[in-house]
């Protein structure tokens, strides 16, 4: 069964390398442009996994961690926060929040999918051989 990945980034690019990358390694990327939209389509969309943006207008990416960890429908869900902030503090004011994880832009390909992989259960590809 496909896994579903829902990527919250308002930059187009960003956006579009994060769903391209997971579509590659076979998961199902729903993209959200909007962060006020990010809790309405967690809802419909049920992902296994959410990528958040921190750094967003209209709307901050630890603020919508906040919002779906204490939403009895969507906290078991785990979120991987990728962001430009990369100091120590960051780390851990984004943990607590509520990330289940944090990559920091720019991003390298094989850390986010490791990432994304340790986070989604059964995810990973089957052992060669």
């Amino acid at each position: 069964m496909t896994k579903r990945v829902l990527v919250v980034e308002d930059n187009e690019l960003n956006l579009k390398l994060f769903c391209d990358l997971l579509r590659a390694h076979d998961f199902a990327a729903e993209p959200v442009r909007d962060g006020r939209e990010a809790v309405a389509k967690a809802r419909d969309f049920a992902p296994d996994l959410v990528v958040m943006d921190i750094q967003m207008p209209h709307v901050s990416g630890l603020d919508l961690i906040r919002e779906m960890k204490g939403d009895s429908r969507l906290r078991a869900i785990p979120i991987m926060a990728v962001t430009a902030y990369s100091g120590r503090d960051d780390e851990e004011r984004i943990r607590a929040a509520g990330a289940n994880a944090y990559v920091s832009k720019p991003i390298s390909l094989a850390r986010f999918m490791d990432e994304v992989r340790a986070l989604v259960p059964d995810s990973a590809p089957a052992p060669q051989g």
